[in-house]
C-alpha cells in the first residue's frame, strides 16, 4: 500500500549523508591513542557510533582521566578541517535530499555533531543552503540523540507534526530518537545491522536510491 507523503523529512547527517565515519574514527582513534587509549579506527567506530561528544567525553575521561578545557573544542575544530577538504558524500545521498526538495515537501537536519562540524559536512556537501535555517546540532537542544529533542525541533522549524514526519537514520542512538519523537524511522543499513535497527522500530533500507519510493514521492 502506498504510504502518505511525509509532511517534513529529518536527515541525521554521518552515515546518511556524508562518508564521515572512517573519517571521523580516524581522528578518534589517533587522538586517544596518544593520550594512551590504543585505539584503531574500527575500534572507535564501535564504541562511540551515534554519540555526541559530550556523552563521548564521560566515556573518555573514564579511561584516560580529565581531558582537560578546550580539548572538545580542539578536536571539533580538526573534525570540521578534515571535512571541509576530505568528506565525501554517501552515494545517492545528496541527490535524495534534492529529489525530496523539489517534490515539496520540507527537509531538516539533524545531528549529533557539533556545531560547527555539522555546518562544515553541510558546506562540504553543498547541501547547506538546501536545510537553510533548518540544521540541529547537539549543541541547539537541551539532549542529544537518543533523546528525541533534537527530531522534535527539525519537526517544528518544518512547521510539521512529528507523527507526520520522517526521519532517515543510520545508528540506533539515532533510530531510537526518532522512534521517541513519534517519526517513523527508516533506517539506512550502511552502518547498522538491519536486525539491530528494526528491533527498535525501524523500517531497514540500504539504497539511497530507493528514498523516494519508500516516502510515497516516487512516480
Amino acid at each position: 500500500m502506498r504510504r502518505p507523503r511525509p509532511a517534513a523529512v529529518l536527515f541525521d547527517c554521518d552515515g546518511v549523508l556524508a562518508d564521515s565515519e572512517g573519517l571521523v574514527n580516524r581522528l578518534v582513534a589517533a587522538e586517544l591513542t596518544a593520550r594512551g587509549w590504543r585505539m584503531s579506527g574500527e575500534q572507535a567506530r564501535e564504541t562511540f557510533l551515534g554519540m555526541a561528544l559530550p556523552d563521548m567525553m564521560l566515556v573518555i575521561e573514564a579511561r584516560v582521566g580529565t581531558l582537560g578545557p578546550g580539548w572538545a573544542e580542539a578536536l571539533s575544530a580538526r573534525i570540521a578541517g578534515a571535512m571541509l577538504t576530505e568528506l565525501e558524500p554517501i552515494p545517492g545521498a545528496p541527490e535524495a535530499v534534492r529529489a525530496v526538495v523539489a517534490a515539496g515537501v520540507p527537509v531538516a537536519v539533524a545531528s549529533n555533531s557539533a556545531r560547527l562540524e555539522l555546518a562544515a559536512k553541510l558546506r562540504r556537501l553543498d547541501l547547506a543552503a538546501v536545510f537553510g535555517t533548518r540544521v540541529f546540532s547537539f549543541e541547539d537542544v537541551p539532549r542529544p540523540k537518543p533523546a528525541p529533542d533534537m527530531y522534535l525541533a527539525a519537526a517544528a522549524a518544518c512547521g510539521a507534526a512529528p507523527a507526520a514526519c520522517v526521519v532517515v537514520e543510520d545508528s540506533l542512538l539515532g533510530a531510537r530518537a526518532g522512534i521517541a519523537a513519534g517519526c517513523r524511522v527508516l533506517g539506512f543499513t550502511r552502518e547498522t545491522d538491519r536486525a539491530v535497527l528494526a528491533a527498535v522500530g525501524a523500517e531497514p533500507f540500504a539504497d539511497m536510491a530507493a528514498l523516494g519510493e519508500l516516502l510515497g514521492l516516487a512516480a
